[in-house]
């Protein structure tokens, strides 16, 4: 297993990340997606997985009363404190393990089991989405996101931000080789698709220059006219990628 990341990689990337503490709402990023993927499901615990610092375990936690665990390689915990009692949460009321995923054996299982933007940093695309299956209850859903990079939105890293867009396996993007996965491991109900209208964006923004922040600026606003226009969902346009699927 080549992981595309390290440690240290990830110890200087939270760390130089601004604004990480603010209240979290439904709307929330994928908030509404997840919201809806697990309505009328009697889930009572989930996990997130590579998910520091647990917006998404907290968001469930908040919004739906779930027993929310993250898990991640590197956890902060100054900095979960701040986002639990920022959203008016203990620091119990989700449960946090630091912990390698490849090494990792958990001693439960989970109702849902979920990943926002993990498993393009991984070499092994079928390797890391087994990695979850051991997490799941007989019935659970597991939900998956990563980024969309084989459209405009990868063009925008490529051309401004290589060493970000390098992070990532892009042919991982690929929502047939998804499914086909998640088939041979056994998993049932799958579905793989791009999802969203449009987007583009810079992880660190605020170093580019103006010109750049300009012109991907620019780049969002004609898309977000065009796909005003005429909204799909394609590989060319969306800015990610939703598997979802059963044990």
């Amino acid at each position: 297993m080549n992981d595309l990341t390290d440690r240290s990689f990830w110890k200087s990337y939270w760390e130089s990340k601004k604004n990480l503490i603010f209240n979290i709402q439904p709307k929330y990023e994928l908030g509404p997606l997840v919201s809806r993927i697990i309505s009328g499901q009697n889930i009572k615990e989930a996990i997130e997985l590579g998910g520091f610092p647990g917006y998404y375990a907290i968001f469930l936690k908040k919004f739906h009363q779930i027993d929310s665990t993250l898990l991640d390689y590197f956890v902060h915990p100054g900095i979960i404190k701040d986002l639990l009692e920022n959203n008016s949460l203990k620091q119990d009321d989700i449960t946090v393990i630091e912990a390698d995923l490849f090494s990792y054996k958990p001693d439960k299982q989970y109702d849902l089991v979920l990943s926002c933007g993990l498993i393009e940093h991984f070499d092994d695309t079928k390797d890391i989405i087994a990695r979850h299956t051991q997490f799941l209850n007989t019935g659970a859903t597991l939900l998956i996101t990563i980024p969309n990079f084989r459209g405009v939105n990868g063009w925008v890293q490529r051309n401004f931000d290589m060493p970000n867009y390098e992070k990532h396996n892009i042919s991982a993007m690929d929502p047939k080789l998804l499914t086909d996965i998640c088939i041979q491991l056994g998993l049932k109900d799958v579905r793989s698709k791009y999802y969203g209208k449009y987007s583009v964006w810079l992880e660190n923004k605020t170093e580019k220059s103006t010109f750049t922040k300009a012109f991907v600026k620019a780049i969002w606003l004609v898309g977000k006219v065009y796909t005003k226009i005429i909204p799909l969902e394609t590989k060319f346009l969306s800015p990610y990628i939703i598997l979802t699927a059963k044990k």
